[in-house]
């Protein structure tokens, strides 16, 4: 499988705008030190260091920002260390959720697939400081949605990043143990954003 993990890729995305949240960075490194251990960790961190981006997940404040492209090349660093299939980054995203202090606070308010609708504009924000997210449709009966991403063209890993985080946040409100998400339109392949159906 290859990635295009080199140091001018590397350059490309840092200089991409826009920020997120330092939780990201604690949940990568949740799921790597549950799948791969201290040693795994040290290994990205290494790969990291290699590429000119250190990254000392210990250090990283939740709370604060840091720059989205450091998130994607933090997720990169991951993918080619263990040389996992996009399947794998999926797994990792929907598995931050569990973890994410906003989401967790927010789905004791949000109930339903109608209150997540309306509210997931508010949710990105306290999350990242570019791109916009919504939900286009939903149908309960024929247990579809349909969620718009748009102006968030960092890098790829990032859609496979949410083809995960969108089930791990709908399945907190929606009844059913198999959610299957994925993008059917892509600003990386000539689409005009990132468009994501999600069946449950």
């Amino acid at each position: 499988m290859a990635i295009d993990f080199t140091k001018e890729a590397v350059e490309k995305i840092m200089k991409v705008k826009g920020e997120a949240r330092g939780v990201h960075f604690k949940n990568d490194a949740e799921f790597v030190l549950k799948e791969k251990g201290e040693k795994g960790l040290a290994m990205v961190e290494k790969e990291l260091s290699g590429m000119g981006c250190p990254i000392d997940y210990k250090k990283i404040d939740q709370f604060d920002f840091y720059p989205a492209g450091l998130r994607a090349v933090s997720l990169l660093a991951i993918q080619k260390t263990f040389n996992w299939p996009d399947e794998k980054i999926r797994e990792l995203c929907e598995y931050s959720m569990g973890f994410s202090w906003v989401i967790r606070l927010l789905m004791k308010y949000f109930f339903s697939v109608e209150k997540v609708a309306k509210n997931v504009s508010k949710t990105w924000s306290q999350y990242f400081t570019a791109g916009q997210v919504l939900v286009k449709e939903y149908d309960l009966e024929k247990k579809y949605a349909i969620i718009i991403i748009k102006d968030f063209d960092l890098h790829p890993i990032y859609c496979r990043c949410f083809e995960g985080v969108v089930p791990g946040v709908f399945k907190m409100v929606v009844s059913s143990k198999k959610i299957v998400c994925k993008e059917i339109e892509c600003a990386f392949k000539g689409g005009k954003e990132h468009k994501f159906l999600m069946k449950w």
